[in-house]
């Protein structure tokens, strides 16, 4: 009988605790504070996203939406040439793609622990006459 209810704890245990630990992970995805080491290599979740305000204005001179951002974030391929993970203060990843309107682009995002800063958008295919702030650099 000992036995029995032995087993029956341990039983309940598991299953509350496996249902904490898939709690926990769905949180994760949505929780910027979670202990998650975004230190090896590229994490494609867009929870993370801020523009900078170049990356706002490269987007809006190259007619490039966030929610293309985002799609090339997801699905694109990371251009390794372009890439620097050693880049301080936090990592660079040029990200390519094509948007859903055809559009070829490169976007580089700088991705910390906590957030990923969207930093410029290239179209890779046509020259846009653009005039942010600091390209003057």
């Amino acid at each position: 009988m000992f036995l029995v209810l032995a087993l029956a704890v341990v039983f309940i245990r598991t299953c509350r605790n496996s249902n904490f630990s898939t709690a926990d992970n769905a949180n994760e995805k949505n929780s910027p504070g979670k202990e998650v080491n975004r230190n090896r290599g590229f994490d494609r979740r867009t929870s993370f996203l801020e523009y900078t305000q170049h990356a706002r204005c490269r987007m809006a001179c190259r007619q490039i939406t966030e929610e293309e951002v985002k799609e090339v974030m997801q699905t694109g391929n990371i251009n390794y040439r372009k890439t620097d993970v050693h880049d301080r203060p936090c990592p660079t990843y040029a990200v390519e793609g094509i948007t859903h309107d055809n559009q070829r682009v490169r976007i580089v995002f700088a991705q910390c622990d906590f957030k990923t800063k969207v930093v410029t958008t290239i179209d890779l295919d046509k020259e846009w006459a653009c005039d942010c702030p600091g390209d003057q650099r």
